[in-house]
């Protein structure tokens, strides 16, 4: 295989177990380069677990899962400078302006200063963080979607070649959300690769390539979204179907129009 031809990101039969409970069974999904693919599942599902796998914050108990051909838990400094990630409930230093976080991260990361603070700097205005940033507003007054936002910006500032973005519109504003769109579009364009997780289906439909559909810690299907979705269907319709739908009996909640 030629280096062109190595996955993005690859899962080998990633298992987690909690309480005797399996959150991930087995979860197996290659994503190419250069490609933009949703992970979709309902509550419980296992997308949590699976990416906080692949990208090294969850041991496996069983399974591998590599970054452009390299192990994550072999050679995990070397997968992690690849990786840019926005994790589920990133936990942020904060009584740090956005500003100061992303030169302290940069710096961690290892890059030089003047690139830290240009890179910051460009981020904090391309992504609305500016203004706060100019008024010493720390990451503890931040709200929901500011934290979603500043969360991205520790993500993309090393330049990465894959992201792993756990929900990374929930609570995002409508022009926020317009903003990190064409991010993600103009980081793919030039050849990244980009996975997302959301449990928004129009979201997923008008912004993805692929989709992989998970539950009960397995993925149901996976490949080119006009071919998992199919040619007369919607997603939302594949993944009731593939979950398994649960309408409301007739009888069921009567007691709210009482």
């Amino acid at each position: 295989m030629s280096t062109a031809d190595v996955p993005a990101l690859q899962m080998d039969a990633l298992t987690k177990t909690f309480n005797e409970t399996p959150a991930a069974n087995g979860v197996s999904l290659t994503v190419p380069r250069g490609s933009l693919l949703g992970l979709v599942g309902p509550n419980g599902a296992g997308k949590t677990t699976s990416l906080s796998m692949a990208v090294g914050l969850l041991r496996p108990d069983s399974g591998t899962a590599r970054v452009l051909g390299v192990d994550v838990w072999t050679d995990p400094v070397r997968a992690k400078e690849l990786l840019g990630v926005l994790p589920d409930g990133l936990a942020l230093p904060e009584r740090l302006t956005g500003g100061e976080l992303l030169t302290y991260w940069g710096l961690l990361r290892g890059l030089d200063r003047e690139v830290t603070e240009a890179r910051a700097a460009e981020l904090l205005r391309v992504l609305k963080l500016d203004e706060a940033d100019a008024d010493s507003v720390l990451v503890a007054e931040y709200s929901t979607g500011m934290r979603k936002k500043i969360g991205l910006a520790t993500a993309l500032l090393h330049a990465p070649k894959v992201l792993i973005l756990d929900e990374p519109y929930e609570a995002v504003d409508p022009v926020s959300a317009r903003v990190l769109t064409g991010i993600l579009r103009r980081f793919t364009a030039a050849g990244g690769t980009v996975v997302i997780s959301s449990h928004v289906m129009a979201l997923v439909e008008q912004l993805t390539d692929r989709v992989a559909i998970i539950a009960r810690g397995e993925v149901l299907a996976d490949g080119a979204l006009e071919e998992v979705r199919g040619v007369d269907s919607t997603l939302e319709d594949t993944f009731a179907r593939l979950v398994g739908e649960r309408e409301i009996g007739a009888e069921e909640l009567a007691w709210l129009g009482s």
